[in-house]
């Protein structure tokens, strides 16, 4: 996500290899993870659900993007334009959970939007995604997990078709027994590659501190703060220019657990300066074929 300033010098491109090093990482980590405990609680931890849970991880998305910012995320990026825009984002992405540590996913996203000068275009699928989320480390009371999703866009202006990779790794530091309360720290990498070789998007970082509490109703509340740093982008050869900054950046999640840490609900609300805020509200409602 960048503010577009004209009069940005030109950067020198760097690779964007963060997000592909954090998926090897991952996938390392999950051939052998460090676990904590005897060997009975080894054994426990890596079993799965004798049934993998199954499900469509329906999400809805409603972004409010300022003008002149280029909004990098989950699907797609937004190409910059001089006003303000809102979106309406759908995504379904098939999801199996393989054993309580492991899960892949995968499915299609829509998209329908307006500006300031545009009605709501119609709803079109815009692009499909593949990923996993990995407990790649669990130990007594910590949790290291890596959530790594690939996303390919398919409808795109001419020489703006992408392929990003966004990869969080994040650190679960459990307050009691049943981890019910605990502290959160992580970091987010987003990486785009555009087709056209007149379009350069450097990678976005982010790092966070958080907290978490889940009432014995199963409701459960998470709070992530961080800074957001972009290196900045070119488009057209130069032409448009998207300003490199490092801005404030906050997430606050409310979901609905059942008694085995399956989400039943959830609701999101994230906001990320650039320096103008952008703000983006998820309702996530998965819709269950097997649950265990």
């Amino acid at each position: 996500m960048g503010r577009i300033d004209s009069r940005d010098k030109r950067r020198r491109g760097r690779a964007s290899l963060c997000g592909v090093a954090l998926g090897l990482f991952a996938v390392l980590g999950c051939l052998g993870p460090a676990h904590g405990g005897d060997d009975d609680d080894d054994e426990s931890s890596s079993a799965g659900p004798k049934q993998p849970n199954i499900y469509l991880d329906y999400n809805t998305a409603y972004a409010i993007v300022p003008p002149n910012t280029l909004a990098i995320g989950f699907r797609n990026f937004i190409s910059p334009i001089p006003v303000g825009s809102q979106s309406v984002m759908l995504n379904a992405p098939l999801t199996v959970d393989l054993t309580e540590r492991f899960s892949l996913y995968g499915g299609i996203s829509a998209i329908t939007s307006r500006s300031d000068i545009s009605p709501w275009s119609s709803m079109i699928v815009d692009s499909w995604n593949i990923g996993f989320n990995a407990d790649v480390i669990q130990q007594d009371s910590k949790t290291v997990t890596v959530i790594s999703t690939l996303t390919r866009s398919i409808n795109s202006a001419p020489g703006l078709g992408s392929t990003s990779n966004q990869t969080v790794v994040e650190l679960d530091y459990g307050l009691n027994e049943d981890q019910t309360k605990g502290l959160l720290a992580g970091t987010r990498v987003t990486a785009v590659w555009v087709d056209s070789a007149l379009a350069k998007v450097e990678p976005a970082f982010v790092g966070y501190l958080g907290g978490y509490y889940q009432w014995p109703n199963n409701w459960k509340l998470s709070g992530r703060f961080g800074i957001q740093n972009f290196g900045g982008a070119q488009i057209f050869g130069g032409l448009i220019r998207a300003k490199a900054f490092t801005q404030p950046t906050m997430r606050i999640d409310l979901e609905r657990m059942d008694d085995n840490d399956n989400r039943l609900f959830g609701a999101t609300v994230e906001v990320s300066w650039m320096p103008e805020p952008l703000v983006q509200f998820t309702l996530r409602t998965p819709l269950y074929a097997v649950r265990n």
